[in-house]
């Protein structure tokens, strides 16, 4: 039986594609390894939201290779659709597929024999990539990463995205409530929703975002339906409303900002002001105070001055969020941003990320500690590290309790008691599990 290994960098939607394409392996007679191990062919899927994909493709190339030197060793991915070239030359490296032609891989492999001198390409232009290949993550972590959108159709000056993966295209209703059931028959308790533009999701005059949230929430045998991201702009009013009263939606939203500067946000072609933000984010404390709130943001976008970072700065200091995810901004071929006059000095970038990341986690803190003597219900993942493992409440609060294999994928009812060292929040018993610290 020939051995398969997989490196996911990037996001979710990567590591539902990635498990997905797994199982074709494993139907297929393979066996899945951890990549630390001998395998014959290591499959690297990447990701292209920073500047450094090159230098983590080679790394990770490097490392498969010291585990197996003669093993066959396939890169797909976003940053194999942008960079195919450059990827091919990548010593070790046989074949790179495309966004299209990345779930054919079986059909591109052969017998595993290693190319001599630059791998083979096989990529479709992004144009003419128009059809939805559904996914999810089973498996590999407690939770499942079901994709039910792709592609963008929005053109924000610093992305590459639309040029990776295409223009937007989604599931079906059907078919997503399908894989739901389906994922519900293997004992999963939470699905987490992915795509690159969830809010988008649909078909013009027919259903949307809405209307798969509402069908979702019917399926019998999931607890939790987590959204992974929705633009403030998608993100209306009726969905809002609507997961404040859900069965299965979990009271948790992360919203991408970028910045909290208008004129920030205009150079970068987001289709919002910081006004409608701030709406949305009122909106759902109103009806749901203790939901957890999660934000992007970028620093050191071309032109923006120190005024203009500042502004952000309050203008997130001033919300009620829950945490922050800092992206320092990093040049990228073929985006508008990279012509843009402005350019801020790495240094500066370096600074502003640390002022936010320090406010991000006073954030978190702060918002934790409102959560202090609460009752929750936990779902507990399969980590273990120093005698601990963790779990998260429906709002996104990170618990810590005694490892005990008996609580993995498990809901518990708990409380709340006080927040650790490292941050995580300790819990006492509501139930009859054995969680006192």
């Amino acid at each position: 039986m020939k051995k398969v290994a997989f490196y996911t960098l990037g996001c979710k939607l990567n590591y539902s594609e990635t498990s997905s394409i797994g199982r074709l392996f494993i139907d297929n007679g393979y066996e899945k390894v951890e990549f630390h191990e001998n395998a014959d062919i290591y499959v690297i899927n990447t990701c292209s939201v920073t500047d450094h994909a090159d230098k983590k493709c080679r790394k990770v190339v490097k490392e498969a290779l010291k585990h197996s030197p003669n093993a066959y060793v396939a890169i797909i991915g976003c940053y194999a659709q942008l960079k195919p070239q450059e990827i091919s030359e990548i010593p070790g490296v046989d074949i790179v597929l495309g966004a299209s032609e990345k779930f054919q891989l079986m059909d591109y492999i052969g017998n595993l024999e290693k190319s001599e001198g630059k791998a083979k390409v096989y990529q479709t232009e992004i144009e003419q990539v128009d059809t939805f290949v559904s996914s999810f993550s089973f498996g590999d972590r407690t939770r499942t990463f079901l994709k039910v959108q792709d592609g963008c159709d929005y053109s924000c000056t610093f992305c590459t995205i639309p040029l990776a993966r295409g223009a937007s295209r989604s599931d079906t209703i059907e078919n997503v409530v399908e894989n739901a059931k389906q994922i519900a028959l293997t004992g999963t308790k939470e699905i987490v929703l992915t795509g690159v533009n969830i809010g988008d999701f649909g078909e013009k005059g027919k259903y949307n975002f809405f209307d798969l949230v509402k069908a979702l929430d019917e399926v019998e045998g999931i607890d939790r339906f987590r959204i992974s991201s929705i633009e403030p702009n998608l993100l209306s009013d009726e969905i809002i409303e609507f997961v404040a009263t859900s069965k299965r939606f979990v009271p948790h939203f992360h919203i991408p900002l970028q910045s909290g500067s208008n004129k920030i946000l205009a150079l970068m072609r987001r289709r919002y002001k910081r006004e409608l933000y701030s709406d949305r984010v009122a909106k759902i404390k109103s009806i749901m105070p203790d939901a957890c709130i999660g934000v992007d943001v970028i620093v050191g976008f071309p032109g923006e001055t120190r005024e203009d970072f500042i502004d952000t700065y309050n203008f997130i200091n001033d919300m009620d969020i829950s945490y922050l995810h800092v992206f320092t901004y990093s040049e990228r071929e073929n985006t508008l941003a990279i012509e843009m006059e402005g350019s801020v000095p790495g240094s500066h970038r370096a600074e502003r990320n640390k002022m936010l990341t320090i406010l991000s986690e006073k954030k978190r803190r702060f918002f934790y500690e409102q959560q202090l003597g609460k009752d929750a219900t936990v779902l507990f993942e399969a980590d273990s590290k120093d005698g601990y493992m963790h779990g998260f409440t429906r709002n996104y609060v990170k618990v810590k309790a005694k490892y005990d294999p008996i609580l993995v994928n498990e809901l518990k009812d708990i409380r709340l008691v006080d927040i650790a060292e490292d941050g995580d929040v300790n819990i006492e018993e509501t139930s009859s599990a054995n969680l006192l610290m």
